[in-house]
């Protein structure tokens, strides 16, 4: 018998499969805002509405060699969480008091504009190097969940469960 998945372990696979869609050459990166277990937004890393993505002409970050977690003005992509964000906005829909399940740590860019969306609650699975995002997150009072997580893909049609990700 396969072992129902927690509520924070569902929503968190979502990103994941959410993450699938990014166009990013450096990771794939998926977001879901939830309240009251219903999905509000999602969103994944990518350029911006009708510009080419980096999948199609390279990632500047790499022809500059510039680190993972430094100077984000320099990237072409709008991040999982943003995109969220703005989806929710576009939509008219509030994600005050919601949690939002990232298959990365939000960066600090990300991590401002989810406090001053409302949002009360991050759960991750991967460490990104920003350690200001996550004082940011305890000094507004935002709770943060660090959540190691293996995405599981049923094959065969059986019970046999291969990992696919392993952060």
């Amino acid at each position: 018998m396969i072992e129902r998945p927690s509520l924070d372990e569902y929503f968190l696979e979502i990103a994941f499969v959410v993450g699938k869609r990014a166009t990013c050459l450096r990771n794939n990166v998926g977001a879901v805002i939830v309240r009251d277990k219903r999905i509000l937004s999602t969103g994944y890393n990518g350029a911006p509405s009708g510009m080419e993505h980096c999948l199609e002409i390279g990632c500047i970050r790499d022809m500059e060699k510039i680190p993972s977690g430094t100077r984000q003005e320099k990237c072409r992509a709008v991040h999982a969480e943003q995109n969220a964000i703005i989806q929710a906005a576009i939509h008219g829909v509030s994600i005050a008091g919601a949690t939002i399940y990232c298959t990365h740590q939000p960066c600090i860019l990300c991590t401002k504009m989810i406090i001053n969306s409302k949002i009360k609650r991050v759960v991750y699975a991967t460490f990104y190097p920003d350690t200001d995002s996550l004082k940011f997150f305890r000094d507004a009072g935002v709770e943060v969940e660090y959540m190691p997580f293996k995405l599981k893909h049923e094959i065969s049609g059986g019970n046999n469960l291969q990992d696919l990700t392993t952060p």
